[in-house]
């Protein structure tokens, strides 16, 4: 044991990693789901992260299983995935989002990724040049500061605008971005604050960046997904006015977080982002990180091609349901102000504080309702808001509204008394 003690080590732990894992999601739900009172016999109402897969209600469509039993039991998609395999992946993309734009996407402006979280994970450590920073949308989606963080790519906040339907604060970003400002990320539709952006705002924004010189990532893991006035635009149309690297999966839309294929697609008409050398960083990150499941990119064309249209106008119809009713019954609790979303899973709802007798903040409120209740928000401090939550509505509709019956309880029961 002396010995041990007397000896020396050239090693350590780094602490970018512990600082960059503290700001997650899924550090604040290790918490919450730690003060769920393991007494309580009731079931636990999972009302604050996105994976509705496992709700019968959202399960996936025939033709996906099929296509992924089918990749199995082939015996060709065992092994890594053949260039063939990536290739044809790529093709399938590029045909099924070009729908949505004013041009033909080629195969060779789509990278497939193992999942959003990887392309995102990707894109930050091509843009970490030293002494670079990086614009984010506050209510923030985290797993952009804990990469960045961990990349040591400088963050800097603008802000989102509840009062106009969470559009994007352009003129803040003038006075946020300089000659090291790198990249913004626009999340849309809206994680956490399920906004649809117009077509007109979406221009703005691409004006605004071109102005200042610096690409747009655009986040659309929840394309398509909308239910309210606004129709879905990808960012990318505008992509003759500023280069945009667009983000995709088929985690949400397909509700199979779990089968792990996302995308990265470069849209910039007049190749600025090869000139920079952009696109080869990205390539090289991609050929040092682990590729997508071979299983799920055997199946891609067929889930891509073959799901039929009244899954998707399913999909849309429960989550307008289930948004009308967690916005509803929100409202109807005078310590809230929810904020009525129009697409992806979220919304987010205001705290009143003072009308709560021994609750000081939103992580406080989160914290008491796990334990006293068994239904789990996202406190707004996560997403840096402080005093809101983020509550997704993408569960089975009897969870839901039980679960909304049980927050009115609570919030009832911690009334200050008037």
């Amino acid at each position: 044991m002396e010995l041990l003690s007397n000896s020396r080590w050239n090693f350590q732990g780094k602490e970018d990693a512990k600082k960059a894992s503290a700001c997650t999601i899924r550090s604040y739900l290790n918490t919450l789901n730690e003060n769920i009172n393991k007494s309580d016999t009731r079931t636990v109402i999972p009302l604050s992260h996105g994976d509705p897969s496992g709700f019968p209600s959202f399960r996936t469509t025939k033709v996906s299983e099929d296509a992924l039993v089918d990749a199995l039991q082939s015996g060709k998609c065992n092994g890594y995935a053949p260039n063939s395999t990536i290739l044809q992946a790529r093709r399938s993309i590029a045909e099924f989002l070009s729908r949505d734009y004013p041009y033909e996407l080629s195969p060779y402006d789509v990278h497939v990724t193992a999942g959003a979280k990887q392309a995102i994970e990707v894109l930050i450590t091509a843009l970490a040049v030293p002494g670079a920073n990086i614009l984010l949308p506050r209510p923030r989606y985290p797993t952009y500061e804990a990469l960045s963080t961990f990349s040591r790519l400088e963050v800097r906040y603008y802000d989102l605008l509840s009062d106009q339907d969470w559009e994007v604060d352009t003129n803040g970003l003038e006075a946020l971005a300089d000659d090291r400002t790198v990249a913004m990320v626009v999340i849309n539709p809206g994680n956490p604050c399920g906004n649809v952006y117009k077509r007109e705002h979406l221009k703005k924004i691409a004006e605004a960046a071109k102005r200042l010189g610096m690409l747009v990532i655009s986040d659309e893991t929840y394309g398509h997904l909308v239910f309210g006035s606004n129709s879905f635009v990808p960012m990318g149309v505008f992509g003759e006015i500023v280069p945009i690297l667009t983000i995709g999966s088929i985690s949400k839309r397909w509700m199979v977080p779990g089968w792990r294929v996302g995308w990265i697609v470069m849209c910039d008409r007049n190749g600025i982002l090869q000139k920079h050398g952009v696109v080869e960083s990205i390539k090289s990150c991609l050929e040092i990180s682990a590729d997508p499941s071979t299983l799920t990119m055997g199946a891609i064309t067929r889930i891509l091609d073959e799901t039929p249209e009244d899954f998707y106008s399913n999909t849309i119809n429960l989550l307008r349901k289930a948004a009308d009713i967690c916005y509803g019954g929100l409202t109807e609790i005078p310590c809230f102000t929810p904020y009525k979303p129009q697409g992806s899973m979220f919304l987010m709802a205001k705290l009143n504080m003072s009308l709560l007798e021994g609750i000081d903040n939103d992580t406080e409120f989160c914290t008491k309702l796990a334990r006293e209740e068994s239904v789990i928000v996202l406190p707004g401090e996560a997403l840096g808001l402080k005093n809101w939550v983020r509550v997704t509505f993408a569960v089975e509709i009897s969870a839901l509204e039980e679960g909304l019956g049980r927050i009115k309880a609570f919030c009832s029961r911690n009334a200050k008394q008037q």
